[in-house]
């Protein structure tokens, strides 16, 4: 059995764009899993003064990995493309956070779905809105139509 899981990506360091199709590739390559659908790819705004922007999409996987294996093999493509997590919010070299494991709501020390701030941050919403139907729900209850509308926006730039 396979669950549709939403990753949300990100770069700001070693050629962003170039990071996050290697990602993709390599997520399209993990066991029991098929890369799906991809957004577009924005550029937005670090949370942190003074660092470069950032490149983000989200991905669509269908996968028969369970959420921690999954969290685990996505850690470890971040590892071999470069991540060391030294800051929190700081610049790396590759991001993926799972924002939504089918329709499931996870409370685990290590994973949190829906993702925990996805609701505040445009360079996640906007990508997943390109992948999902206009009246979608995050299965929480709230609407993906009501998280955009409180989330402008600005400060996104579609590649």
């Amino acid at each position: 059995m396979t669950t549709r899981v939403f990753v949300g990506l990100g770069s700001n360091l070693a050629e962003p764009a170039e990071q996050l199709r290697s990602a993709l590739q390599a997520m399209d390559g993990l066991e029991g899993t098929r890369l799906s659908e991809v957004s577009a790819f924005y550029a937005s705004d670090s949370l942190l003064p003074g660092q470069p922007r950032y490149t983000n999409a989200v991905a669509a996987l269908d996968t028969s990995l369970a959420p921690l294996p999954l969290l685990d093999a996505l850690q470890s493509i971040e590892t071999g493309q470069g991540r060391e997590r030294k800051e929190r919010w700081g610049p790396r070299t590759l991001d993926l956070d799972i924002l939504l494991y089918g329709h499931q709501v996870l409370d685990m020390p290590r994973l949190k779905v829906p993702h925990y701030h996805m609701q505040a941050r445009a360079f996640v919403l906007y990508p997943l809105a390109e992948l999902v139907p206009a009246d979608f729900c995050l299965p929480d209850g709230r609407s993906l139509a009501q998280l955009l509308a409180q989330c402008p926006f600005e400060g996104l730039e579609r590649l």
